[in-house]
């Protein structure tokens, strides 16, 4: 499975980066607002951390709108990994048909059941973005979505990759790798916590305790 950050923040990415873990960044708009910075300018910087997908997202509702602002993204951003992110919708799948057949790779996000999951993967989908931390929150389990897409998947013989978003914590990550996943997108605090473990930490904190009073004597 490969790890995406979920994020704009550059910080994060290039300290993610640096861990030598990340495959690819995903964004949205909504990550791009807290940072407080043009769209284009933070994800044209991105490209300059990260050497793989990279998911921009629009934000037309109608198919036109959609293809006419993937087209401005790759012609302003210049990156062939630029990932079209597209919502998962009637006028959606239209847009991932057309940018499909372009040759634009694409990531239908906001995925909330497997019907979703297969009609974006019918209509050219490169990925496809299954919530797992909202469907939590709606009181339905995120990673059994996971298995069950995967399953159809791999039943089907669908190509088609599978990006666990809404990750909130290590678990999250953990089960959405035994269902199958291909990627899990994850917050760099997420990411931050699973280098982590209390016995891991407590053992390096004794290794150093040792180390200190032998080189005491």
């Amino acid at each position: 499975m490969q790890f995406f950050i979920d994020t704009a923040n550059v910080a994060d990415i290039r300290k993610a980066e640096a861990m030598g873990i990340i495959s690819g960044v995903t964004t949205n708009p909504t990550l791009i607002a807290r940072e407080g910075r043009d769209f284009i300018e933070v994800v044209k910087e991105i490209s300059g951390i990260v050497d793989g997908p990279i998911s921009a997202e629009v934000i037309s509702l109608e198919a036109e709108g959609m293809v006419r602002e993937a087209k401005e993204l790759f012609a302003k951003i210049g990156n062939p990994n630029l990932v079209i992110k597209i919502p998962m919708c009637s006028e959606g799948l239209k847009a991932v048909k057309e940018l499909s057949a372009m040759g634009m790779h694409t990531n239908v996000t906001l995925i909330f059941s497997a019907a979703q999951a297969l009609l974006a993967a019918a209509a050219g989908a490169t990925y496809v973005s299954p919530f797992v931390g909202r469907l939590d929150d709606y009181g339905y389990c995120g990673i059994d979505l996971i298995s069950e897409i995967a399953d159809i998947f791999r039943t089907q013989q669908i190509d088609c990759k599978i990006i666990a978003a809404s990750t909130r914590s290590p678990l999250h990550v953990i089960q959405a790798a035994q269902a199958g996943c291909d990627v899990a997108t994850v917050p760099y605090k997420v990411l931050e916590a699973m280098t982590h473990h209390p016995l891991t930490d407590r053992g390096i904190q004794q290794f150093l305790s040792d180390w200190d009073s032998l080189s005491a004597n």
